[in-house]
C-alpha cells in the first residue's frame, strides 16, 4: 500500500525555543467576529513570549457580521483582514491566505478558539528537526477533546479516519491545525479541494513524506455557530474521491468500476425476486432484470467511475457500454471453458472467467467507450 508514513514527534522533555522563522498564521472565516479578538489575544501572547516574528492573515468570505470593524478596531500592524467576495468556501480561502504570504513558515488553523495557539512554537521546532509538515492531532497519543464531545460525534471523526487511511497514516487527516514550510507547499501542483478540509490535499498534492502528529487538545468552540453539516460531511467524501483518483490514477478508477459491478448485481438480484413475486415468467424475468442492472451500472459508471467524460454523448455511451459487456461475457464464457477442464475445483474456473469478463469491460470502459477526448492541463 502506497501510503504517506508519519514520523513520530520527540519524546517529551524541556520546552525548546522556537527557531527563528517568520510565521504566516492562515485563518479562514465566516461569520467569526466575536472569536477573533479572543484569538488574537492568545496569538499575540504567543508571538511575544516566543519571539516569533509572526503575522496573522484572516482570510474572511465577506461575513458581513462586522468582522471588518473588529480587526479595525484592534489596530495592529501584525493583523492583516482579506475580505473574499469570490470563490468562497474554507479550502480556497486557506490556499489563497497561502499564496499571499512569503513567510518561512505557514500555520493553518480554526478561529472559533478550538486549537492552542500555544502549541504553534511546538510545531515550529518539529520543523526545524526536518518534518515537512507538522498536524496539531486530537487522536494522537496524549491528545483529547472536550468531554462533552458525544459518542457520534466522534464516530464520524473516527470513520472519516478509517476512509483516509489508503492516502495517509495520519491519526487526525480533519484536523483543521498544521504547519509546513514554505517551500513545501510551493512544491505542490494541481490544487482542487472541495468541502472544509484543506490538509488532506496538501499533504497529497505537495508529495508530503516527513509529516508529524503533535497532540493538542481539541476544545469547543466559544462563539457563533459550528458550520459543520450534513452537505459539508458528503462534500468530504467527494474530495476523498478526487484524491484516491489523483493518487490511484487508473487503479482507483477500476475500484470504481467494481464497487458498481457488486452494486449492480445486487440490483439484478432484487428485480429477479420480485418480477418472480409477480408472477412473471423466469426467462422474461431474468432478461428484464439483466437490462436493469445494465442500465444502473451505466449510469453509475457515467456518473461516479468515468465522470470525466459526462460531457460526451449518452446515448453513444449507452451503446458502447451495451456492446462491451456483450463481449465482456463472450471472454467470460470463453475463459470459463477453456479452464473447465484444467483445474481441479470448476468454482475457480468460473471466478477466473467473471474477473477476465470483469477485466475486459473495465479496459473498454475506461480506454473506448467513457475515454477522455482532451488533454487536461
Amino acid at each position: 500500500m502506497n501510503t504517506i508514513p508519519s514520523i513520530s514527534p520527540s519524546p517529551a522533555g524541556p520546552a525548546e525555543p522556537a527557531p527563528k522563522f517568520s510565521v504566516a498564521v492562515v485563518v479562514p472565516t465566516y461569520r467569526e467576529a466575536e472569536s477573533i479578538p479572543h484569538l488574537v489575544q492568545r496569538l499575540g501572547k504567543v508571538r511575544e513570549e516566543a519571539s516569533i516574528d509572526l503575522e496573522l492573515f484572516i482570510m474572511d468570505d465577506d461575513s458581513g457580521d462586522g468582522t471588518d470593524r473588529v480587526v479595525e478596531a484592534l489596530a495592529l500592524d501584525w493583523v492583516t483582514l482579506v475580505t473574499r467576495t469570490t470563490n468562497r468556501g474554507l479550502s480556497y480561502a486557506v490556499l489563497d491566505g497561502l499564496m499571499r504570504t512569503t513567510s518561512d513558515v505557514i500555520v493553518v488553523m480554526d478561529a472559533d478558539l478550538s486549537h492552542p495557539p500555544e502549541k504553534i512554537p511546538e510545531m515550529l521546532v518539529e520543523l526545524a528537526k526536518g518534518a515537512e509538515v507538522v498536524v496539531g492531532s486530537r487522536f494522537a497519543e496524549g491528545g483529547s477533546t472536550a468531554d462533552d464531545w458525544g459518542f457520534f460525534r466522534w464516530l464520524n471523526s473516527r470513520v472519516a479516519t478509517l476512509m483516509a487511511l489508503p492516502l495517509t497514516q495520519l491519526s487526525d487527516p480533519m484536523s483543521g491545525f498544521f504547519a509546513l514550510r514554505r517551500e513545501t507547499f510551493a512544491a505542490g501542483r494541481d490544487f482542487n479541494p472541495i468541502g472544509y478540509k484543506i490538509l488532506l490535499e496538501i499533504v497529497i498534492k505537495c508529495r508530503c513524506r516527513q509529516v508529524l502528529d503533535i497532540p493538542i487538545h481539541f476544545d469547543n468552540r466559544r462563539y457563533g455557530e459550528s458550520k459543520l453539516s450534513f452537505r459539508e460531511q458528503l462534500r468530504y467524501i467527494q474530495h476523498l474521491r478526487r484524491l484516491y483518483i489523483y493518487k490511484y490514477g487508473t487503479w482507483s478508477h477500476f475500484a470504481q468500476f467494481l464497487v458498481v459491478g457488486f452494486s449492480g448485481l445486487l440490483v439484478n438480484l432484487a428485480a429477479v425476486t420480485v418480477l418472480l413475486r409477480l408472477q412473471m415468467s423466469e426467462r422474461d424475468a431474468v432478461a428484464i432484470a439483466i437490462v436493469l442492472s445494465m442500465i444502473w451500472n451505466f449510469g453509475l459508471n457515467r456518473r461516479f467511475s468515468f465522470s470525466y467524460a459526462r460531457h460526451q454523448s449518452i446515448v453513444q455511451q449507452f451503446v458502447g457500454f451495451v456492446a462491451a459487456c456483450a463481449l465482456g461475457a463472450v471472454v467470460n464464457y470463453v475463459t470459463t471453458v477453456a479452464l473447465w477442464d484444467t483445474l481441479r475445483y470448476k468454482q475457480l474456473a468460473v471466478c477466473i472467467g467473471v474477473l477476465a469478463g470483469a477485466l475486459f469491460n473495465f479496459v473498454a470502459s475506461r480506454f473506448v467507450i467513457f475515454r477522455s477526448k482532451h488533454l487536461k492541463p
